[in-house]
């Protein structure tokens, strides 16, 4: 895949450097997790804005669990960054994906510091679930702690992408070849509607959402493997390479980048279906080179 490049819409957007703010609430027992919120655009002024639409009273608090959904991008015409749906099994997860999100299409910006106090804020909810999402997102690392101020979004430079790409090719070009050999054209074809709705989120220009179907297309071709360890070391692998690169070395990736993509997962089923091994070396191969 071609990573590395910052988009344009996102979730889970936040103050600016070394922004610091009340979470409003001491815990969040006290605190009502909208169904939506506004996510911030985050400009060098750092100016947030949010809003939340009106919650029913039965709506969830604090770390009780409620309905999933995906995570949107606005739809045409609506200032990138607007709203995001943020709906999980926890306060901490919701952020945590909202974070993950706002990595991907470069609202968190490598070398900005943001506090959670004010990330919280923009949440609607106190500092503690967001202080837990970044600590792994630091974990992750993606983000690096700050004392007294925050997490300063990690830079990185293409070497780190060109090395992550090496990586992931590693692994996943045996791992094709292999499957391959023993998975039925059968099997393959099942998985065509997931390579399908990669082309269609491309189209979309949505980097967060084309990330997503990605991933969700290249975890449905390991899992064949048989071997989840297998499965998230890719993921997390994966994750890695969305983040956004820093200074010059970050250029938008356009929708006609991602479409060709996409495409490349049409191309590669139909090779696994002919078992064409040549062919699935080379396209997974290439599939990673270009990132």
């Amino acid at each position: 895949m071609k990573q590395g490049a910052q988009g344009s819409a996102g979730a889970g957007g936040a103050g600016p450097s070394g922004s610091s703010g009340s979470s409003g609430s001491s815990g969040l027992g006290a605190v009502r997790v909208p169904a939506q919120v506004r996510a911030v655009d985050v400009g060098r002024r750092g100016v947030a804005r949010d809003a939340a639409r009106d919650v029913p009273e039965a709506a969830v608090r604090g770390e009780h669990t409620h309905s999933e959904v995906p995570i949107p991008c606005p739809p045409p015409g609506e200032e990138p960054g607007a709203r995001a749906v943020v709906q999980r099994a926890s306060v901490r997860g919701q952020i945590l994906d909202a974070l993950r999100t706002a990595l991907v299409t470069g609202e968190l910006r490598p070398g900005e510091v943001y506090s959670a106090p004010a990330l919280g804020e923009r949440f609607g909810v106190s500092a503690t679930p967001v202080r837990e999402a970044m600590q792994q997102l630091a974990l992750d690392g993606a983000v690096e702690v700050v004392p007294n101020r925050g997490f300063r979004v990690v830079e990185r430079g293409a070497r780190e992408l060109a090395e992550l790409a090496e990586v992931r090719a590693l692994i996943e070009v045996p791992v094709m070849v292999r499957l391959a050999r023993t998975v039925s054209a059968q099997r393959w074809s099942e998985l065509r509607p997931l390579a399908e709705a990669t082309v269609r989120a491309a189209a979309s220009g949505c980097r967060a959402t084309y990330a997503e179907s990605d991933r969700v297309f290249h975890r449905a071709l390991l899992s064949l493997a048989g071997n989840e360890q297998l499965v998230q070391i890719a993921e997390d692998l994966h994750r890695r390479a969305q983040w956004p690169l820093m200074g010059a070395a970050a250029v938008s990736r356009g929708r006609a980048e991602m479409v060709a993509d996409a495409a490349e997962h049409l191309a590669l089923l139909d090779a696994l279906i002919a078992r064409d091994l040549d062919v699935v070396r080379a396209l997974v191969g290439e599939h990673f080179a270009g990132s």
